[in-house]
């Protein structure tokens, strides 16, 4: 990815979308648009304006972290903005190979997926920087099912999202979900920015899906910790769910998502009558072979 140019985009439209009035200038005279000038956002930085023109125009290289958070005050940055900012000048450094890095082998520990499949109240699973699924247990085998056996989404909760028309039945909230996703993956983009296969995946998104297209440019990001799921499934319904993710530090981008759910609410009766489906599939013996003709 040309970091230049992300760092550009990025910061340009945080500059955008703060109004003076936000900021606590006094604006005077007519403006063209509703954002701050450059000049506005280095004096609230504390920085010169030539300083700052540089940094807009892509250039990062070198600006110590001080510097970046006090552009991100200015800027009225959130966590997951100023975390991708600093990820930015990051990628910025000199670094002695320019070569995109393979994805790591994605091997699951077979402890690993013991605690998973210990998780039997609520749907749990792993998932990396690509949202690709890799590891579920088997209540969220049950409950993605749709996502996993969908041959244009590949075990991609992305994919699936913007390339297969069965998303927005499966996501009633199908807008929110498709915002969260492109700014998950521009999170991710920030931190990895010569990772192939992340690289391609955006590629191909933004060729085949206008939606992605116009949210990865809006540069968004996010941190995909906790909040909430509306999720339509094909056997049992709506369902409503709150979720946690944790980090797994021995694989850096990769997270473990459990989705829970009120007690006594009608999701936890539907999530446990997905159990239930999903067991009684798994144990229903195989169909008796149709009856062949003996032998003449």
């Amino acid at each position: 990815m040309d970091n230049q140019a992300e760092v550009r985009d990025f910061l340009r439209t945080r500059r955008d979308r703060i109004t003076p009035a936000q900021a606590g200038i006094v604006a005077g005279g007519r403006r063209r648009l509703p954002g701050l000038r450059r000049e506005e956002v280095a004096m609230l930085a504390g920085m010169s304006s030539d300083y700052y023109a540089k940094m807009e125009r892509g250039n990062l290289a070198g600006v110590s972290p001080e510097v970046l958070d006090a552009l991100a005050r200015a800027l009225r940055l959130d966590e997951a903005e100023t975390e991708h900012l600093h990820d930015l000048a990051r990628a910025a450094r000199p670094s002695p190979s320019r070569r995109r890095s393979r994805p790591a082998q994605a091997t699951i520990r077979p402890s690993l997926q013991r605690f998973l499949d210990a998780i039997t109240g609520a749907p749990a699973w792993i998932v990396d920087q690509r949202a690709d699924i890799l590891a579920t247990n088997p209540l969220a085998r049950a409950l993605l099912a749709p996502l996993l056996k969908d041959p244009d989404a590949r075990s991609n909760s992305a994919r699936f999202i913007f390339l297969s028309p069965a998303a927005r039945t499966f996501y009633p909230q199908w807008e929110r979900a498709a915002d969260a996703s492109a700014a998950n993956l521009r999170t991710a983009a920030g931190r990895n920015p010569r990772d192939r296969a992340l690289t391609d995946l955006i590629g191909e998104l933004a060729a085949r899906s206008d939606a992605f297209s116009s949210r990865w440019s809006a540069h968004d990001v996010r941190l995909h910790r906790t909040g909430t799921k509306h999720i339509h499934h094909p056997d049992v319904g709506d369902l409503e769910f709150v979720y946690e993710g944790a980090e797994l530090p021995d694989h850096p981008g990769w997270m473990m998502y459990a989705y829970t759910s009120a007690a006594g609410s009608p999701t936890e009766e539907r999530v446990n009558l997905l159990g239930s489906l999903a067991a009684t599939a798994v144990d229903a013996p195989a169909a008796a072979p149709a009856h062949q003709p003996d032998d003449l």
